[in-house]
């Protein structure tokens, strides 16, 4: 029986590695209407489908365009790049309802929709994910990616990345990889593909073969990736032949050169017939839709004529033609092509049928334009927030912790000073640390006047602050900060703690930290980021992240301080301990109601459950005529409390066991002093 199940499972293992990762649970259905569809098109209509051009929703001109080409030229697809959820949402449905065959819609939505476009959600970067070591938490943001693209109306989402990136120096992946250890990415890439697929949208696994050893962007000029086959195969393509195993979509080519896979080493591998159709199609079975990178991108166009990139790369074995420069000129070039016999009909029926089976797999066969009414609301729902937090509480990685400094503890005996480093905010962070303790935020014009102000303090913490708009935003510190962070960290008087939240590459330029007695990467300055990197800190939640990549001597990848919790209270929003934003909401007004009634002058309320703070909110004044507002600084002495911290539990607990009512009166409660005055 043993070996029957076995055999069972072994041959359901064979035929899903051998399946198209296209096919749909309907496969009869889906055949027939593919077929039906390709015999209804003419040769224009079928060419037309191979192409997916570029459209912004907050520009007039680009949608015009892209009206004219759907109209005249009958193209497959749109990429959508900058705009807005709802003007996209209402250009969608208008160029759906001129296209005769549904539009495959896609996007960039490495991290979300945001990548593009604005009011819409954002999610860690890709090298933060890479340090989260719970891969269900990157699945469960896969998902929420995808639930959000298709709710806009989106079916292809280019990602997950699978540039391993080994280069520090490279100035276009960086932060949109998971790191630089091939295990640590397949796993992650994997897990996002998991989640995107039951959000119900396809996945595009790229930049094929590799583009993460590279100090060029493809965008200017041509890469040249010139590693061996055996560190290639080892390398940049491993994590390609796993996730292809687990039904990988679709893969994106890059525009590369790379001189031990393709003979002519001036072409890139986009338009590589050796690159794309021997090695990914026939040597590592993808049975996929297979895209090129965008071809208006200088790695591609260089010196050649509008239209040859686009014949040659679909001779090279490339099924969709992403952004061509001039679809026009490209279209009328395939038909020569296809006249000559150099295209043949077997291989445009290979690629046009791939991409009406893409369409019926996401549901274009039954299409149905995209709602508008709650979309913001649908696209920043609770669910996001909720996941996000738990990503970043378990990305934040300590990479060094000498006298096992962190968590911080016996706060009576410290003096604790903050200083700001870089251009981004860093407030969320301060406000956040002052809920543990009295930190003070110390500045200065100059190093001697800043270390003479800090002489009074027996703990400093460094906030390295950049932008969090892109992964592409500057994160090195500056000369003047490197200087600065080595004349604190001599400084004997206080230990020191350095917190970057920014690319881990920026710990690279730092000489040593020998005398930095604990360091912190936190990845991304956003609100939540900080937060809980304060949290962290003062020991309200643990340290489980591991560094994704090699950032220094002395921090090498899959670098970890695990630090337990404190069991310090943190802090969060409701939903993240099964209470509800909504019903809280009830406090507020109940607070409000005391205050106008003249039952107390001011109040604080905070609720925690199961180690999470989830409301906490100042009311009113101190005294009755004050000008001075509640705030969380303000201290309430314990016989204030008293009511509060012993009575009312009690008579909670009274009331859970129906031995009192809340209404009974006191001589009920007591009968014996029914008779008299007090009753």
């Amino acid at each position: 029986m043993r070996i029957f199940i076995f055999l069972l499972f072994f041959l359901a293992l064979v035929s899903v590695k051998g399946q198209s990762p296209l096919v749909a649970q309907d496969s009869s259905a889906q055949k027939r209407w593919v077929e039906e569809r390709y015999g209804n098109m003419t040769l224009e209509e079928r060419l037309g489908q191979l192409f997916m051009v570029m459209v912004a929703s907050d520009n007039k001109a680009s949608e015009e365009k892209a009206k004219g080409l759907v109209q005249e030229h009958h193209i497959g697809g749109v990429i959508f790049s900058t705009g807005g959820p709802v003007r996209q949402a209402k250009m969608t449905n208008e160029l759906q309802a001129l296209s005769k065959t549904p539009l495959l819609v896609g996007m960039d939505a490495e991290w979300g929709l945001s990548m593009r476009l604005d009011s819409t959600f954002a999610f860690p970067w890709n090298m933060t994910l890479g340090a989260v070591q719970n891969n269900a938490i990157i699945e469960r943001i896969g998902q929420q990616i995808g639930k959000h693209s298709k709710r806009l109306g989106v079916h292809i989402n280019f990602a997950p990345v699978l540039d391993i990136n080994i280069n520090p120096k490279n100035p276009i992946i960086g932060n949109r990889s998971f790191g630089e250890d091939r295990e640590n990415v397949t796993q992650k890439a994997s897990a996002l593909m998991k989640g995107m697929h039951s959000g119900g949208i396809l996945s595009c696994g790229k930049h094929f073969p590799g583009h993460g050893d590279t100090a060029t962007d493809s965008h200017h000029a041509l890469p040249i990736i010139d590693f061996s086959k055996k560190r290639l195969d080892s390398i940049e393509l491993y994590p390609y032949r796993k996730l292809i195993d687990q039904g990988l979509n679709s893969v994106m080519v890059a525009h590369l050169g790379v001189p031990n896979l393709e003979i002519d080493k001036k072409l890139p591998s986009s338009l590589s017939e050796q690159i794309v159709s021997v090695i990914l199609k026939e040597q590592m079975k993808f049975k996929g839709l297979v895209l090129t990178d965008a071809l208006n991108m200088k790695g591609v166009t260089e010196g050649k004529d509008n239209g040859d990139v686009e014949v040659s790369a679909f001779l090279a074995g490339n099924d969709i033609l992403l952004m061509p420069t001039e679809v026009g000129k490209a279209k009328e070039k395939l038909i020569k092509a296809y006249k000559k016999g150099r295209l043949t009909e077997e291989r445009l029926a290979h690629s046009v049928k791939k991409i009406l089976m893409a369409k019926y797999k996401v549901g274009l066969n039954a299409y149905k334009p995209v709602k508008v009414e709650g979309l913001y609301e649908d696209l920043n729902d609770l669910q996001s927030k909720i996941v996000y937090e738990e990503a970043m509480e378990n990305a934040i990685t300590v990479v060094k912790n000498d006298f096992q400094l962190l968590s911080i503890k016996n706060l009576e005996n410290k003096k604790i000073a903050y200083v700001k480093f870089g251009k981004g905010d860093g407030e969320s962070f301060l406000e956040e640390m002052n809920r543990y303790a009295e930190v003070d935020e110390v500045s200065a014009l100059d190093v001697v006047t800043l270390k003479k102000k800090l002489t009074d303090y027996n703990l400093v913490i460094i906030g390295h602050h950049t932008g969090n708009k892109s992964p592409w935003e500057s994160y090195k510190f500056t000369e003047q900060e490197r200087r600065w962070l080595r004349e604190l960290a001599l400084e004997k008087t206080s230990n020191l703690v350095l917190v970057s939240f920014a690319k881990p590459y920026a710990l690279s330029d730092v000489k040593s930290f020998v005398d930095v007695d604990a360091v912190v990467v936190a990845y991304q300055n956003s609100i939540v980021a900080q937060k809980k990197t304060a949290q962290l800190l003062f020991g309200a939640i643990p340290a489980h992240g591991v560094l994704p990549v090699s950032v220094h001597p002395e921090f090498a990848v899959n670098s970890t301080c695990q630090l337990s919790s404190l069991q310090r209270l943190g802090y969060s929003i409701p939903e993240r301990v099964g209470m509800s934003s909504e019903k809280l909401r009830e406090v507020d007004r109940l607070v409000k109601n005391g205050l106008d009634s003249l039952m107390y002058p001011g109040a604080q309320v905070l609720i925690a459950r199961h180690g999470k703070v989830i409301y906490a909110k100042s009311f009113g004044s101190p005294t009755y005529g004050s000008n001075i507002k509640v705030d969380g600084r303000h201290k309430y002495d314990l016989a204030s409390m008293t009511k509060i911290l012993a009575t009312l539990p009690l008579i909670m607990k009274m009331e859970e066991e129906d031995r009192i009512e809340l209404n009974d009166t006191f001589q009920e409660l007591i009968p014996e002093y029914a008779e008299t005055e007090i009753a």
